[in-house]
């Protein structure tokens, strides 16, 4: 068991860092997809070293600080309504027997959290540019989209599963018991 002060100097530098990451979408065009789901990965650590309690508190205190202080609420929306958590809970998820229900549900719940953010922006915030990007694009335009966004997810899904595993299996035994 970690030393209070360790949990609490992980999660401030993971706070910080993912401070960072977010507020980047301001200044790196197209990143408002790619950066709050890198923001999530560096969740990763801090649940595999100070536990899932410790890692939510992380995530409410980048998604608050996100919605206040970073330029792009799209990416911050995304953060909160997605990416910020699902790294934390996806053990948990995948646990799910039998593993087609798994899958299923870790599929409903990206969909059901991008489409609620989708509408926070369009209908809290009032941007109603992003309906009207789609233009001749065609009616289907947000469900191609949506299937886009189903794609990335699969990839993104197998990332934790793969970091989360080197992060136990190779970086914590490599670096972090020598360092105890």
């Amino acid at each position: 068991m970690h030393k209070k002060s360790q949990q609490v100097a992980l999660g401030g530098i993971a706070t910080g860092l993912c401070i960072v990451i977010m507020f980047l979408t301001g200044m790196i065009p197209f990143s408002y997809y790619a950066l709050p789901a890198l923001a999530g990965l560096l969740l990763i650590a801090v649940k595999e070293e100070n536990g899932m309690k410790t890692a939510l508190i992380v995530y409410a205190a980048v998604s608050l600080l996100s919605l206040l202080v970073v330029p792009i609420k799209e990416a911050a929306l995304l953060f909160v309504a997605f990416f910020g958590y699902y790294p934390i809970v996806r053990d948990s998820l995948s646990r799910i027997r039998p593993g087609v229900l798994s899958v299923v549900l870790r599929f409903i719940i990206f969909n059901a959290a991008v489409i609620a953010a989708y509408w926070v922006i369009v209908n809290v915030f009032g941007i109603a540019e992003i309906l009207e990007e789609f233009g001749d694009f065609g009616k289907y335009s947000v469900l191609v989209l949506l299937g886009f966004g189903n794609v990335f997810f699969l990839v993104y899904d197998f990332a934790i599963r793969n970091i989360t595993l080197a992060y136990r299996n190779w970086f914590r035994p490599k670096f972090l018991k020598k360092a105890s």
